[in-house]
């Protein structure tokens, strides 16, 4: 496997946010088999419950386990697991208490919402364990197990709580296992391991929430990532055509003349009527375009890497997860 330069050279755990909407879990699996390509192993992590992975990938529900889904181009494995905060527990309480049957038992008696009653925030300390854990483990001859980590985190409103709970965890228990699990997740969470990325549109509301996170992130001192843009939709109208389109100084008659040469109408009328349907597409276009382009400079604003993947033609298929981890290597962020 040869070397190959990424913007993320270091980071093994990719953490991937953005406001609902914006395609987040496909863009994680995205960057996921991207990451993997060439014959790295990579786990992709869900930690919502909502099985997004598995309907991205067409494959039934993941059960609490690290399973194999996919072959990354040119060689190379993804596996995903669906973190359960329950069973997340069991393992907590087995790991540093040695109580497995207890811990099957206590769950039955609701510990579970009994500990995130006490400590709110144990939930999620729970799943970020889960991932770091996968983030530091080594197999028997000391390798890392996994080259990387993708995790399919909350969304933007959400992700900086969520990173940063174990700050109010460790407040709670200053010593003991809880303590020790929450600075190890810190350790991992808050270094050069990781970076968070943020997935926007070229919309108003999706890019102010991806500023608005880059900025909470920045105040934590969590590790800003890049934005990836998606569904970005191309220009299809000269410069001259989309500033006249877009300050409505269009001219369908010009249109309608065409139409009517080219052999695309039956006479005067219809092409009128065809050109005065087809304006308005591209005022509409013209208008859009010019709206895109401001968004993208407001992106600009945040000063972190910027990746842009195309709007699929036939949808976030397995097939459109390919051409989309493509796009993600070809702009150097995997």
């Amino acid at each position: 496997m040869s070397a190959r330069d990424t913007d993320w050279d270091g980071v093994r755990l990719h953490v991937v946010t953005g406001k609902g909407g914006t395609g987040k879990t496909t863009v994680a699996a995205a960057l996921a088999l991207a990451l993997a390509a060439g014959g790295r192993k990579v786990l992709l992590v869900e930690v919502e419950g909502r099985q997004g992975i598995a309907q991205v990938f067409d494959t039934p529900p993941l059960p609490y386990e690290e399973r194999k889904i996919a072959v990354a181009p040119d060689g190379g494995d993804v596996y995903a697991l669906a973190i359960d905060p329950e069973e997340a527990m069991l393992e907590y309480i087995e790991m540093f208490y040695g109580l497995k049957r207890a811990g099957k038992a206590l769950t039955k008696l609701g510990v579970m919402d009994f500990a995130t009653t006490i400590a709110p925030g144990l939930r999620d300390v729970l799943v970020t364990g889960k991932t770091t854990e996968a983030v530091r483990r080594r197999d028997k001859a000391g390798r890392r197990v996994y080259d990387a980590v993708v995790m399919d985190a909350p969304p933007t409103g959400r992700i900086t709580r969520f990173l940063n709970v174990t700050n109010e965890v460790a407040g709670l228990a200053r010593i003991g296992p809880v303590r020790h699990h929450a600075d190890l997740v810190r350790g991992v969470v808050g270094s050069p391991e990781t970076a968070v990325h943020f997935v926007s549109l070229l919309e108003e509301m999706p890019v102010q929430e991806t500023l608005d996170g880059v900025a909470n992130l920045r105040e934590a001192r969590l590790p800003v990532g890049g934005v990836f843009i998606n569904m970005v939709r191309a220009e299809l109208l000269p410069e001259n055509v989309l500033t006249a389109a877009a300050a409505d100084d269009f001219d369908p008659a010009e249109l309608a003349v065409g139409l009517k040469a080219a052999g695309l109408a039956d006479g005067t009328a219809d092409a009128a009527a065809i050109a005065a349907a087809l304006a308005e597409e591209i005022e509409e276009h013209a208008r859009r375009t010019l709206l895109e382009r401001r968004e993208r400079e407001s992106l600009a604003e945040a000063g972190v890497p910027r990746y842009e993947l195309p709007l699929l033609a036939d949808g976030a298929d397995l097939a459109g997860l390919y051409e989309l981890a493509e796009a993600i290597r070809d702009q150097g962020a995997a």
